[in-house]
């Protein structure tokens, strides 16, 4: 038995829905882990990237890793003002996308109130698209990242002003 893209999507899909943070999947050789929202904070490992731009459509059924050297991404520190202000930082390694297609509108703009649930971009790792959730309740007032970039785990993606709440 081999795993389809639809089937990855449908097992992403599942995981976004449940009350688990991580999943961890082994089947005939092929080992397959999902973490949300950060969790678990796994290490991630430069050669699971895959480079270039791919379409941040959806899954590539097939897709096959190659090694790629990381760029430079310069991270800046957190802003410390007594709790006004929260970053949104990458939960993985990866390439960063605002929006959820090519020539679609982003996901936030800076003045966009967002939730914690609130999707804020993805970040493609190995064709698998993996959604990015605010984690913090405001108003957008940065967006750090570039269109395309790739991202550090832990790297600044935006920042979330607490005081401008809905």
């Amino acid at each position: 038995m081999t795993l389809t893209a639809k089937d990855v999507a449908e097992i992403t899909r599942l995981l976004e829905e449940s009350s688990f943070d991580e999943l961890m999947l082994e089947l005939d050789g092929l080992k397959l882990t999902l973490t949300r929202n950060g969790a678990a904070a796994a290490t991630p490992r430069p050669e699971s990237l895959s480079p270039g731009k791919g379409s941040a459509a959806g899954p590539a059924a097939g897709a096959v890793a190659s090694p790629a050297a990381p760029t430079a991404l310069s991270r800046e520190p957190p802003v410390a003002c007594e709790g006004a202000t929260q970053d949104i930082t990458a939960p993985l390694l990866g390439t960063f996308y605002r929006a959820p297609k090519p020539g679609a509108q982003p996901f936030i703009e800076v003045g966009s109130a967002v939730e914690e649930d609130t999707i804020i971009g993805i970040i493609e790792v190995m064709k698998l698209m993996n959604t990015v959730r605010a984690g913090a309740r405001g108003k957008v007032i940065d967006i750090l990242a570039q269109d395309g970039a790739l991202v550090e785990y832990g790297a600044i993606l935006a920042r979330v002003s607490k005081a401008a709440q809905r």
